[in-house]
């Protein structure tokens, strides 16, 4: 296998490394010129996984990917064992945290639930992450975790490292190229094939169970060009937009979440059993 195939088809171990980068990118306190710094000098191995994703995330790609996993068919799992299962991908020698995945998941549902949200939410936030067991499945890095974003139409500049969009096919196809590409105008997100990964497997798994607001947080919570800098607006339809605020709610939650004590697991294991009860089986289907 050569280098370039080691590093396409390497399996994420490094969650906490890419969670802290996360966080740092997006910290309050930044400054605007702070904001944007994404250039390769800056964070070079951010830089190598963004290449990797824009040049591997066509629209061939995605719809491959939602055939492979939207049917669901990884087995039944109850959430605690989902939880658990992502668990293994803890990462030891990262020196800036011990927090396991689910410690994780517990400190984010558990700041939602200390501002009085309600418990569907306080719910979602415990669930976000658990789409990222798809490394376990043995995807890469690049197809797991990163900004999302449609595929099938014109890349927006507000893409992060919009410009390795270069390199991938989908540029030689004429009709991804155009501001719709594949898609009516305002069709709605719903509607629309975004680049794969943790955000869309998770709200696949958790569709017929939850309120859509909690459904926007678990599918789009990754979508930033939209979110955040307000582009494929084209794409939306009101109900989309209607939704965002509630999008915007979950994310400060999900980035600033992260503290310094760990959550007490058997304490709260009482208040989840109960929480989990309340809207979802016993066992999903993953």
């Amino acid at each position: 296998m050569s280098t370039t195939e080691a590093k396409v088809n390497r399996p994420l171990r490094e969650l906490d490394e890419w969670d802290g980068f996360v966080e740092g990118r997006y910290k309050q306190a930044k400054s605007k010129e702070e904001f944007r710094q994404y250039d390769a000098t800056a964070t070079p191995g951010v830089a190598e996984f963004y290449r990797l994703n824009h040049e591997y995330q066509t629209v061939d790609y995605v719809l491959q990917k939602e055939k492979q996993y939207f049917g669901l068919n990884k087995g039944l799992k109850t959430v605690w064992e989902a939880a658990d299962f992502l668990n293994t991908l803890v990462d030891d020698s990262d020196p800036d945290t011990d927090l396991t995945q689910i410690e994780h998941l517990l400190q984010t549902s558990e700041a939602i639930r200390s501002d009085n949200h309600p418990r569907w939410m306080v719910l979602t936030g415990f669930l976000h992450d658990l789409g990222k067991c798809l490394c376990l499945y043995g995807e890469p890095q690049w197809g797991v975790v990163g900004d999302t974003f449609p595929v099938g139409c014109a890349w927006s500049p507000d893409i992060v490292f919009s410009e390795d969009f270069a390199r991938n096919p989908d540029r030689n196809v004429p009709e991804y190229q155009t501001r719709y590409g594949i898609y009516e105008p305002n069709c709605g997100l719903e509607n629309v094939h975004m680049s794969f990964g943790h955000d869309g497997y998770i709200a696949e798994v958790m569709k017929p169970y939850l309120r859509d607001e909690a459904l926007y947080m678990l599918r789009f919570h990754s979508f930033y060009p939209w979110h955040k800098h307000g582009a494929y607006d084209y794409l939306s339809n009101d109900k989309d937009r209607a939704m965002l605020s509630w999008v915007l709610k979950f994310n400060q939650y999900d980035l600033y979440s992260k503290g310094h004590s760990k959550p007490d697991l058997n304490r709260l294991k009482p208040y989840y059993d109960d929480l989990f009860a309340e809207f979802l089986p016993e066992k999903l289907a993953w």
